[in-house]
């Protein structure tokens, strides 16, 4: 039908300026405007109305006659040319606005998410839960236990993070978990993972902005920061284009030695990972005086990026690393000063887009103790066709990319990998209708 009312607008024009052709152009004009009527009520071949094909073979035998008529060839091709450039136009207009709500889609939180830390919160001030036992508070201070930092503003996000890990981990008495969050998710973390247990862990919830810090200009607010996220693509002379997306660390892990002063060694998670074997043994790892434990992706190399850098000097073997799973030597960090070395590559930076990308690289060159491929399967947020039994055999899963498993947009194919860590008899998530 659409293609029939394409050729029909094109030809009606010419015919109606024939006089001889009154009846033709009468019958055209009725066609058409039967054919827009039906079009503008429906979207699917289903949503037709019935005996739609004899008005079909109408519009057919209508056209026919139009092609068989001595019309100026010239205005039926400037007609056509004026449909394709308003085709065109209609479509970028489609593509720039699916892009638009794509982006608002995945940037905003969900309403049922909303609602869940809305909730939380009210719930805290109605029945606040009874403070920490001394006990508790040594354990987040002893730095012979295995400590992970999660920076996060999402608590089912936190909660699966904590879930999967505990849930694989062979002693979890010896995992404490500090969540990092803002004052605005704050008391909502507390009441959610004080009334929720996770084996024999324990989780303490943090607000960065109420954290009073040493080098930290009291008129200065700090603000929570979660990794960042960006898609790096260049092309090379004889080889396909190279993209990937990398997360590095964000300006609040760079907070991590004053937040944690008692702690010597944390495993920082990325909220958007889910955790399918011991990470005990990570604390085994003896990392040769580097600082960062991280995966690496050596199909980029900093020196290829080297237009972002500027005049800095790069080593041609370095490569580029990703946050999600990373093993932070804190006593290593505070010799080397990585957090100042940071602050001032930050100061000399000017473009604030790739700030975070360019810095996280550059203070690390040299410090990342490079972990084994198969601790980590990173993608599962933007790429489709990830094999099953990959996704089951890794040993955490990454969902860097926009498609975060908690939005609809979520690749369904992996998100079931992420929802069995979630509550769902728990009746906060009824409520809010998170299923």
């Amino acid at each position: 039908m659409k293609d029939l009312l394409y050729v029909a607008r094109a030809y009606y024009p010419s015919i109606a300026k024939l006089p001889a052709y009154d009846k033709l152009s009468h019958e055209m004009k009725q066609n058409i405007q039967e054919f827009e009527r039906v079009l503008s009520v429906t979207t699917v071949d289903k949503d037709l109305p019935p005996l739609i094909d004899p008005k079909l073979t109408k519009m057919e035998a209508v056209i026919a006659q139009a092609k068989a008529c001595r019309v100026d060839c010239s205005n039926v091709d400037k007609k056509f040319r004026q449909l394709v450039d308003l085709t065109e136009d209609e479509a970028t207009f489609h593509m720039r606005q699916s892009a638009f709500l794509y982006q608002v889609a995945v940037q905003t939180m969900p309403k049922s998410h909303h609602c869940l830390s809305m909730r939380l919160t009210v719930e805290y001030f109605r029945d606040p839960p009874p403070d920490i036992d001394q006990s508790l508070a040594e354990r987040h201070l002893n730095p012979d236990l295995h400590h992970f930092v999660i920076f996060s503003s999402n608590v089912l996000a936190s909660s699966a993070v904590i879930n999967s890990t505990v849930t694989h981990a062979k002693e979890s008495e010896n995992q404490v978990f500090h969540v990092v969050t803002d004052k605005q998710n704050y008391f909502a973390m507390k009441l959610w993972f004080s009334r929720n247990k996770y084996m024999e862990a324990t989780v303490e919830v943090l607000n960065i902005e109420d954290h009073k810090l040493e080098n930290n200009n009291a008129s200065t607010s700090i603000h929570l920061s979660l990794p960042e996220e960006y898609r790096v693509s260049f092309h090379k002379v004889d080889r396909p284009p190279t993209t990937e997306y990398l997360s590095v660390f964000s300006h609040s892990h760079y907070l991590l030695p004053e937040i944690f002063p008692s702690l010597k060694k944390v495993v920082v998670l990325d909220d958007d990972i889910i955790v399918q074997k011991d990470l005990s043994v990570l604390w085994g790892i003896n990392m040769d005086g580097k600082v960062n434990g991280a995966v690496q992706c050596c199909s980029i190399r900093l020196i290829q990026l080297r237009k972002l850098f500027a005049d800095k000097r790069l080593d041609e073997t370095s490569c580029a690393w990703m946050s999600g799973l990373n093993i932070v030597d804190l006593a290593r960090w505070r010799e080397q000063d990585i957090s100042g070395r940071y602050l001032k590559l930050v100061t000399e930076m000017k473009s604030e887009e790739t700030v975070a990308l360019r810095a996280s690289l550059l203070t690390f060159q040299g410090e990342v103790y490079a972990l084994d491929d198969k601790w980590v399967l990173s993608g599962l947020g933007h790429r489709y066709g990830v094999h099953t039994e990959a996704v089951k055999n890794a040993g955490v899963l990454h969902f860097n990319g926009n498609m975060k498993p908690w939005l609809e947009l979520g690749i369904r194919n992996y998100t079931f990998f992420w929802r069995k860590f979630l509550n769902q008899e728990n009746q906060f998530l009824s409520d809010c209708n998170i299923n």
